[in-house]
C-alpha cells in the first residue's frame, strides 16, 4: 500500500529516526491529533494509485480531470537565551517575563487540489487546505503550551489564453498571494500566539482574496482585494486592494509596481510626542485609507565588467490625506557570485530604511509595512531584531555570504547593522516608552544604535521531500537599547532546528 510505503520512507530518514522518539513519546495535542488522522485518511485514499502513477500524490487524471493530495508537516525546536536583551527587567519588572526558555513547535498542513480542462480551453481548478499547529513550552512571546487547526487555502479559479497571446487567470477565495519582492503584499496570515507555531509561520493564505491577473508575453497585471487571516485576539478587521503590472526579462530580471489602498482597518498607527518628550499618541484605526505605491526592479545577467553581479532596487511613497501621512521605505542590494571558486561563493550587500515620525512635525511619517515577507532571506530587519522592531523607523546595512559545499548542503552567514531612523520616536508601536531621571516620559531611543545581528543558518535537502535546517545566532545591542536600561545590556542569542517533510 502506497501508505506503508510513505512511511516506511519517513521512518528510515535520519532526522526523523532522531525526532519521532521525541515527537511520539509527548501527548499530542487534540488539535494535531485530529490532523495526524486525516493524515492516515489521505494515505489510505492514495492507496489505490500505487500501483499505476510515480507520483505518490497524484489520485486521479483521466479525461482532463486531475486529482492531487498535498502534505506538509515539520518540527522545529527553539532555544533563546537574554531575550530582548532582557530589557523587561528594566521596563517592565512586574511582568514576570523569562528572558530564557525554550520550546517545540509543529504543524501539519493536508490539502488536496483539482484541475480540470473545459471544451473552450480554459482550466477550472482550486485547492483546499488546513493547519493544525501547536507550541510544547513558552515561546519568545510568552505564549505556550497552545496551538489551534485553522482552514488555510479554500479558492476556486478559472484560466486560460485569449486571442493575440493573452491570458488570464481569475479566483476566489483563501489563498496566497506575493507581489513583487515581498516588500508590502506576502505574508497574508499570523501564526504564533493562539495558534502556535510562531517561529515556523505555517500560515500564508489570505483569509479572503479576489485576483484577476492578465498577461501578454512578458507583462502581468493583476488586480486584488485582500482580506488577512488575522488572529482572533487582535483583528483589525483589515481590507485592502489594488494592483500590481510587472514586466520579467527572459533572462530573469524584472521590473514592476504595485499599488494599494487599504479600504477598512481598525488596526492603529503611533506618533511621536511633541519635541519626542511625553507618551506616544496611539489612533486607533488610523490604517484606514492608507496608500501605498511601491516599484521594484533586479537587473538580469550582464556581462563585461558587470559579470557575475546582480542588483536589486526598490523604493515605496506611503500617503493618508486623512490623518496627514507622508512616509517612505526602500532597499538597495548588490550581490556578486564568484562563479569559478569552490563552493559557488555569494556575497550580498544591502541597504534598507523605513522611515519613522519626526517628532519635531506635526506631520505623521512612519512608515507601514503592511503584510511583508519578514523571513532573513527577504525582509527581515536583522535576525533576532527582526522579533523586536518591524519595518518601521529603521534602517539597516546588511551582509550575506553563502556558500554551497554540495547541491544539498548551504551555509549562509548574515550581518545586520541596525538603526533608528528617528529618536525619541516610536520603535515599532511604541516600545521603550519609559519614565526618565528627569521625570520626563519618553518613546524609542536616544542614541540611533539598535543593535549587530549574526545569524549562520545551515540548510540541506536530505531527499525531494525532506530538507533540515539549522542556525544560530547573536544579536549584540547598541547604545541605544543600552541608554533605554541604563546599563550596558548583554547579547541575546538562540538557535533552532528543524526538519519539514513536503509531499
Amino acid at each position: 500500500m502506497r501508505c506503508m510505503s510513505l512511511l516506511r520512507c519517513l521512518v528510515t530518514t535520519r532526522p526523523m529516526a532522531v525526532i519521532a522518539p521525541i515527537f511520539l513519546g509527548t501527548r499530542l495535542p487534540s488539535a494535531l491529533s485530529s490532523v495526524c488522522t486525516c493524515l492516515t485518511l489521505i494515505c489510505f485514499t492514495l492507496a489505490p494509485a500505487a500501483a499505476q502513477d510515480r507520483d505518490p500524490m497524484l489520485i486521479y487524471q483521466q479525461d482532463g480531470a486531475t486529482l492531487r493530495g498535498h502534505l506538509q508537516f515539520g518540527l522545529n525546536a527553539v532555544a533563546e537565551r537574554n531575550l530582548y536583551w532582557d530589557l523587561a527587567a528594566t521596563t517592565a519588572p512586574a511582568s514576570g517575563f523569562d528572558p530564557d526558555t525554550n520550546w517545540l513547535e509543529a504543524y501539519i498542513k493536508p490539502g488536496i487540489s483539482f484541475e480540470y480542462k473545459l471544451d473552450a480551453g480554459s482550466t477550472l481548478y482550486g485547492k483546499l487546505s488546513a493547519v493544525s499547529s501547536y507550541t510544547l513550552g513558552t515561546d519568545a512571546f510568552d505564549t505556550g503550551n497552545t496551538g489551534a487547526s485553522t482552514l488555510e487555502e479554500a479558492f476556486i479559479g478559472l484560466k486560460g489564453e485569449l486571442a493575440n497571446g493573452l491570458s488570464y487567470d481569475f479566483s476566489l477565495g483563501r489563498r496566497e498571494l506575493v507581489l513583487g519582492t515581498g516588500m508590502l503584499i506576502a505574508n497574508g496570515a499570523t501564526s504564533g500566539f493562539e495558534r502556535g507555531a510562531l517561529k515556523f509561520g505555517p500560515r500564508k493564505a489570505w483569509e479572503m482574496s479576489a485576483i484577476a491577473r492578465l498577461s501578454l508575453g512578458n507583462v502581468t497585471g493583476t488586480a486584488f482585494y485582500l482580506d488577512p487571516n488575522e488572529l482572533p485576539s487582535t483583528d483589525g478587521q483589515n481590507e485592502l486592494a489594488g494592483v500590481d503590472l510587472r514586466y520579467d526579462h527572459p533572462d530573469g530580471g524584472f521590473l514592476g509596481a504595485t499599488y494599494v489602498d487599504v479600504l477598512r482597518s481598525n488596526s492603529s498607527y503611533p506618533s511621536a510626542a511633541p519635541g519626542g518628550v511625553g507618551p506616544p499618541t496611539v489612533t486607533p484605526g488610523a490604517r484606514e485609507d492608507t496608500k501605498t505605491i511601491g516599484l521594484y526592479a533586479k537587473t538580469s545577467p550582464m556581462g563585461g565588467a558587470l559579470a557575475n553581479w546582480t542588483f536589486t532596487g526598490d523604493i515605496a511613497f506611503q500617503w493618508n490625506d486623512r490623518i496627514d501621512l507622508r512616509a517612505w521605505a526602500g532597499r538597495v542590494t548588490a550581490a556578486y557570485s564568484f562563479a569559478n571558486m569552490p563552493w559557488s561563493p555569494n556575497l550580498t550587500l544591502g541597504y534598507q530604511t523605513f522611515s519613522g515620525d519626526d517628532p519635531n512635525t506635526p506631520q505623521l511619517e512612519r512608515f507601514d509595512p503592511l503584510y511583508y515577507q519578514g523571513s532573513p532571506s527577504a525582509w527581515a530587519t536583522g535576525s533576532k531584531s527582526a522579533s523586536t522592531f518591524i519595518n518601521s523607523n529603521v534602517n539597516a546595512v546588511t551582509l550575506a555570504l553563502r556558500v554551497k559545499p554540495t547541491q544539498q548542503d548551504t551555509w549562509t552567514l548574515r550581518y545586520a547593522h541596525i538603526r533608528a531612523n528617528e529618536l525619541n520616536s516610536p520603535v515599532q508601536f511604541g516600545q521603550a516608552t519609559r519614565v526618565t531621571i528627569n521625570g520626563n516620559v519618553v518613546s524609542g531611543v536616544t542614541d540611533a544604535h539598535l543593535a549587530d545581528d549574526l545569524f549562520l543558518e545551515y540548510s540541506r535537502v536530505i531527499n525531494r521531500n525532506t530538507f533540515l535546517t539549522a542556525g544560530v545566532s547573536v544579536s549584540f545591542p547598541g547604545a541605544g537599547i543600552d541608554n533605554v536600561i541604563g546599563r550596558q545590556a548583554g547579547p541575546w542569542t538562540g538557535g533552532f532546528v528543524n526538519v519539514v517533510f513536503n509531499f
